[in-house]
């Protein structure tokens, strides 16, 4: 039997999922939304209660088709990132992040200028991206195509640093317990001595009494 909390997460991947193939499916039809605004005379536009200015553009319909250029490729790749399961994956953040700044420009930057510097935002994310990318793709280079499985020579290198470790750890318990054993015979080679020491001056003393007292 499946369980409830089973059937509410197939029920929420599947609308997810749903989501995501209908926004896919409608992408074309969106980006001809342009054609299909009304505008007055000044080139702005009104749609569902929201004035749309021109925002520096010919008119309205420019700067909507503009932002369609922009949001629709985006959020694809944004799709793209979230579902793809290949070992790349991570470069798509590259092309995610130059439409997200041309997004950012075109909407909040009062410039008019657009698409110009933005190209230089990018280069921090792909420094880090690109040499992510490169290594990972170095590993399944060598695992698939020289059969070196880099994974497993860490964990033998791990395993052998872990045996090395409690080797040396053997080795000083080792080296404490002889330490241990020399001081525990020292103390006692120490006692010895000191009770032959007082043994013969007693013996002396016993001497030199009967010497003193002529016993024999």
């Amino acid at each position: 039997m499946v369980s409830r909390t089973n059937k509410r997460k197939a029920k929420k991947k599947i609308f997810i999922e749903s989501l995501l193939v209908f926004f896919i499916a409608i992408s074309p039809f969106l980006y001809k939304v342009y054609e299909y605004i009304p505008l007055n005379e000044e080139g702005i536009s009104t749609f569902l209660g929201i004035e749309i200015s021109p925002q520096g553009f010919e008119d309205a319909s420019v700067y909507i088709w503009f932002l369609a250029s922009k949001i629709i490729p985006l959020y694809l790749l944004i799709i793209w990132f979230l579902t793809s399961r290949d070992w790349w994956y991570h470069i798509i953040l590259i092309p995610v992040a130059m439409y997200a700044f041309q997004l950012f420009e075109v909407v909040f930057d009062s410039d008019d200028n657009i698409d110009t510097e933005n190209i230089w935002w990018i280069i921090p994310i792909c420094m880090i991206t690109i040499p992510f990318v490169y290594l990972i793709r170095l590993k399944l280079y060598d695992k698939h195509v020289h059969g070196i499985d880099l994974e497993a020579m860490e964990q033998e290198l791990n395993q052998l640093k872990t045996e090395t470790s409690e080797n040396k750890k053997e080795e000083s318990l080792k080296k404490n317990d002889v330490t241990e054993t020399q001081e525990h015979d020292s103390k006692q080679g120490n006692l010895q001595f000191s009770y032959n020491r007082i043994e013969q001056i007693l013996k002396q003393l016993q001497t030199r009494l009967q010497g003193l007292l002529n016993i024999r």
